[in-house]
């Protein structure tokens, strides 16, 4: 089998987690004694920053809000409790898995495909929300979960996938990242990777267009997903062999490409 690693995100990708996240800031900002309210609208914006300490500072530089001052003094108190809040919430059901998500991690494990995440997240919260979805033991089935500060740089810059294909040991040609947002997309591609991706609710306006399939979500046998553009799975659901056979007709189509070239550069040598 070509295919030797499926790496995910996490949020909106493993499964709609947003709102939990916005939930828990709101509690924190209030546990301090901030008068901060983060709604959808503009939790949407801060969004297209990656990264929940990064999207807090910037919600403070942008719009410089009441008691900035105290939030600066507090500003990893906040960040913490935040997470400690969203890792509750998850542990309560607030997050349910994306259709066809748990079904693939199912199909990989069984079929010797590695499992590894990339993520802005922290790794408490990625942790947190795998013990909701899998069980106890859901975090060990990945070999690789790079998350949260791991990188220099977050989302859109590709260090975070490079960094899981290196501990992985796998070539980005046998891996597939599967993914929600434009900044993740943009991270997978730049590091090599063949993408699908399922805009999650928050993100729907996020333009995916670099990613090899777009999808509503992964489907379930009985459920087809929907194609939104980009590469068609026949059944109407992502699995493991319709991903492996897609790796090996790219391979394929590359290869004749180069033979192409190649026989194109000897006609001209010739002449």
């Amino acid at each position: 089998m070509l295919l030797k690693a499926l790496i995910f995100d996490v949020d909106g990708t493993l499964a709609e987690t947003e709102e939990a996240h916005r939930q828990s800031f709101n509690e924190a900002f209030a546990a301090f004694g901030l008068p901060w309210i983060w709604d959808k609208e503009l939790y949407r914006e801060l969004l297209q920053v990656t990264g929940g300490k990064e999207r807090l500072r910037y919600y403070i530089d942008r719009w410089g809000p009441e008691r900035s001052d105290l939030a600066l003094s507090h500003f990893g108190g906040i960040y913490e409790l935040s997470s400690a809040r969203y890792a509750a919430l998850v542990g309560e059901g607030a997050a349910q898995p994306r259709p066809g998500i748990r079904r693939l991690i199912s199909e990989a494990r069984q079929r010797g495909v590695k499992l590894a995440i990339a993520t802005t997240s922290a790794p408490g919260s990625v942790e947190a929300l795998l013990r909701s979805m899998l069980g106890e033991k859901g975090p060990s089935w990945f070999v690789v979960i790079a998350a949260g500060d791991s990188v220099a740089h977050k989302k859109p810059a590709p260090d975070i996938y490079r960094l899981a294909l290196e501990k992985l040991r796998c070539r980005p040609q046998s891996s597939i990242a599967i993914e929600d947002s434009e900044n993740g997309v943009k991270a997978a591609v730049a590091a090599g990777l063949p993408v699908i991706a399922a805009p999650s609710s928050y993100l729907g306006a996020d333009d995916l267009s670099l990613a090899d399939s777009v999808l509503t979500d992964l489907g379930e046998p009985g459920r087809p997903c929907r194609l939104i553009s980009g590469l068609k799975f026949e059944h109407g659901y992502v699995d493991i062999d319709a991903l492996n056979d897609w790796l090996c007709e790219r391979q394929h189509q590359g290869k004749t490409r180069l033979n192409a070239m190649a026989a194109s550069l000897h006609i001209r040598q010739s002449r």
